[in-house]
């Protein structure tokens, strides 16, 4: 029988390292650690393999098609698709960021959402039937964090389509640039990128249902990296437990979810939890 594979992309620290690590210990197959640049992958995957673990390294730029080609054709060759895809690359502006509003709109829009939705169109055709994709996401990716209610109705639309989605987030890149969103959008950034991540987890889980293919979306809590400035209490190995328990333990029928760090399903567009870590 062909040997299983997980995938996390953006993986050479923080959260998706400690995922990593945390499959190294428990899937029953290989597991990929991936990242845009080489020379920390392979530091990532040392320190890993000084614990006694065994995580195997591809290079992954999930900003590049070209990149995200090559991994495909050579995972397909070797395993014949995945089994666990854990999307989890993603950027972050600091609070203290000096850079332009429209910058920061672009720049966190391309890097969360289109990244993913690049990302999705050429490693979703080779995910194997039963395999689980998680799309790691934020507490900012509720849908109350979005003032219009024009705009939550189109989100969460279950006829929305992904070119759909894409216009809308086009539509908030073009406002920022414009000085026009705060109204609509609100003023964060990242609160639209990974309210897009979620809605776009939603749409594809009904675009690969008919293959048994679970995908979901986890706020993993607020956890000690470079996205959240270190100003997180949680360990990476803390802010892990969720994805772990999505791409392993949860039961089949956890499909197109928002999931808590705390494991529990959390209603997209119902009332947010208080509870962020």
């Amino acid at each position: 029988m062909a040997t299983k594979v997980a995938v996390v992309t953006g993986a050479n620290k923080g959260i998706g390292f400690a995922i990593v690590r945390g499959l190294c210990k428990r899937f029953d197959g290989d597991v990929y650690l991936t990242s845009r640049n080489i020379e920390r992958g392979k530091k990532a995957i040392n320190d890993l393999e000084k614990e006694g673990l065994k995580p195997k390294y591809h290079q992954l730029d999930v900003t590049d098609k070209q990149s995200l080609e090559v991994f495909r054709d050579y995972i397909q060759k070797k395993y014949g698709g995945i089994d666990i895809l854990v999307n989890n690359a993603g950027i972050a502006f600091g609070r203290n960021s000096t850079e332009p509003v429209a910058v920061q709109a672009e720049q966190t829009i391309l890097g969360n959402y289109f990244a993913l939705v690049t990302t999705s169109e050429i490693l979703n055709p080779i995910l194997k039937n039963g395999a689980r994709v998680v799309n790691v996401s934020s507490s900012y990716a509720h849908l109350s964090n979005i003032p219009s209610l024009a705009l939550r109705e189109k989100l969460k639309d279950e006829k929305l389509s992904v070119e759909g989605l894409s216009a809308l987030m086009q539509e908030y890149v073009e406002a920022a640039k414009q000085g026009t969103h705060a109204a609509d959008w609100g003023n964060s950034s990242l609160v639209v990128a990974k309210v897009g991540v979620t809605a776009l987890s939603n749409i594809h889980q009904r675009l690969l249902s008919s293959r048994d293919i679970k995908v979901n979306s986890v706020h993993p809590g607020f956890v000690d990296t470079d996205m959240s400035s270190h100003n997180g209490p949680m360990t990476i190995d803390e802010g892990a437990a969720a994805p772990l328990y999505v791409a392993l333990d949860a039961p089949d029928s956890l499909r197109g979810q928002l999931v808590w760090f705390d494991k529990q399903v959390v209603p997209w567009d119902g009332v947010k939890p208080d509870r962020e870590f």
